[in-house]
Formats: structure tokens, C-alpha cells, sequence
């Protein structure tokens, strides 16, 4: 089996750290570079929920989309939620590592897995990455819809083929509107509206849309908005890295078992529908 060290090294070749947003704390959080892994857990958010269902797998590895300190801390004292994550890890011989907007600039990166799991066709990166001569990476994806569609039956399929959470998804525009071309963006991405429009396409995927933005949005132009869970935006990445890091295992003959967390850590938990009368 590997050492965390080498798995780490080869975890840093997809998604390097130094391509991260500034503010981002990405990386490994806990683990000894020594130890030796043979099962990996892969996951969007490091929560004691996912952190216990990496305990009970056996896991040596969990690898998460989102930090768990962001913002840093000054403890990890098990009376807190975080502190109380690390100290599960370290009892347990698991260690933790972190790839956020490093992952959402790779190539393939977190759009690109959101973008196939919308079964869309990739033609550019949203906001390219000038470092890349390729222009291939970057924050978000342009996509073609083959073949066009209405709104209303884009909005079905991503109901569809993304993971069920309470809000569902919510779309804003011409239902009859015709879908020929498409940005999306995991996660949060009421930021890149200028570049969306830019972009000159039909449609916006994305999560955590604020009532400002996406009016302004619809104001500007007749762009159709389809908002999904932040949560289920990025999930589909974590197939992706999963099978990423196969590819790498078999490579190297380490023979790695990988795992996809299905717990769903989305933190809305029920809807219930409007029934006030408008009229």
C-alpha cells in the first residue's frame, strides 16, 4: 500500500494547491505522511456525520470538497463540532484532506463533473485561467445542449440526474424558452453573472442564488436561471475525483479502494410547498 505522502503528492498533481483562491484553506488537515493507505472516502463536506461514516468503512483517507477550517482556529477541542471532527480522525488513524477552488480551476474540475452530469457537452472554461496556455481550466463551464430543449424540460433533467435535496430545483425565465447553450458553475456562482452574460448564453446552472443577483439577472436580459443545492452541484465531482484517483492507483499498482459518500450533508432538510394565496 502507499503512504499518505504519496497519495497526497498525487492528489496535489490533479488539483495543486497553489492555483487555490488566496483566501481558500486547502490541503491536507490531519494525518501522518508515514501511515499507510489502502481505503479512501470521498466526500463534499468534512461533517462528523461523513467523518463517522469513514470510521465505520475503515477508512485511511477522507478526501472533502469543502474545508473544515476556513477561517482558522485557535482550537480543535473536542467540545466543539470541529474539534471534535479532528479528534474522531486522529482516534482513528484518518487522515483529512482538502481540495476546494484548486478543484473548481482543474481540468476536468468540479464544473466539468456538473456539467456531465447534466449530460452537457464542454466547450470552454467560463472564467479561463490566464495561466493556462491551453485554455482549459478555470472557474465554471460554457456548454452546448444536444439536442436544444425547453427550459422546462432542462429543468426536469437536472431534477433528474442530480441528488435529491429538500429545495429541489428552482428555475426562473420562459418555461418554452429554447436551451441551446448553457454556463454552469458548481457551488455558489451569483459572482459570475457579468461573465455570464458575457458568455451569451441561454441558461445559468448554479446554487445559492440571492433574490438581488438573480433579479438583476432577469432585468438584464432574458437569461433562464436553474438553481440547484449547492450541496448537489458538487457531488458529482466527488465520482470524478474518485475515479481520478483509480486511474492513479491502478498506474502505480497501489491497488487503493476507493469510496463515494452517498450522505446527504445538503443542511436544509424539508420543503414545504407555498399555500398562501396570492390573488
Amino acid at each position: 500500500m502507499p503512504a499518505l505522502s504519496e497519495v497526497i503528492a498525487a492528489l496535489d498533481a490533479l488539483w495543486p494547491p497553489e492555483r487555490a483562491e488566496q483566501w481558500d484553506a486547502v490541503g491536507t488537515v490531519c494525518g501522518d505522511p508515514e501511515a499507510a493507505v489502502g481505503r479512501v472516502l470521498f466526500a463534499v463536506d468534512p461533517v462528523q456525520e461523513v467523518v463517522d461514516e469513514a470510521v465505520k468503512l475503515g477508512a485511511d483517507l477522507l478526501v472533502t470538497h469543502h474545508p473544515l477550517y476556513l477561517r482558522g482556529t485557535t482550537t480543535v477541542a473536542a467540545s466543539t463540532f470541529k474539534g471534535r471532527v479532528v479528534h474522531t480522525l486522529i482516534k482513528h488513524d484518518i487522515a483529512l484532506h482538502v481540495a476546494h477552488t484548486n478543484a473548481d480551476r482543474a481540468d476536468p474540475g468540479v464544473s466539468d463533473a456538473l456539467a456531465g452530469a447534466l449530460d452537457l457537452r464542454v466547450t470552454g472554461p467560463l472564467v479561463p485561467d490566464p495561466s493556462d496556455p491551453a485554455g482549459r481550466r478555470g472557474l465554471g463551464r460554457i456548454c452546448a445542449v444536444d439536442p436544444p430543449m425547453k427550459l422546462s424540460e432542462f429543468a426536469e433533467r437536472a431534477a433528474r440526474r442530480l441528488p435529491s435535496t429538500a429545495q429541489g430545483i428552482r428555475v426562473a425565465g420562459d418555461p418554452d424558452r429554447t436551451i441551446r447553450t448553457v454556463a454552469v458553475c458548481g457551488g455558489s456562482g451569483d459572482s459570475l453573472f457579468d461573465e455570464v452574460r458575457a458568455a451569451g448564453v441561454d441558461a445559468y446552472v448554479t446554487a445559492d442564488l440571492r433574490h438581488h443577483p438573480a433579479s438583476e439577472a432577469q432585468q438584464h436580459s432574458p437569461l433562464a436561471l436553474v438553481d440547484a443545492a449547492h450541496w448537489a452541484t458538487e457531488w458529482p465531482w466527488i465520482e470524478q475525483a474518485a475515479a481520478q484517483l483509480d486511474e492513479i492507483s491502478d498506474r502505480h499498482g497501489w491497488g487503493l479502494r476507493t469510496h463515494i459518500s452517498r450522505t446527504v450533508t445538503d443542511p436544509w432538510t424539508a420543503h414545504a410547498a407555498s399555500t398562501f394565496p396570492n390573488k
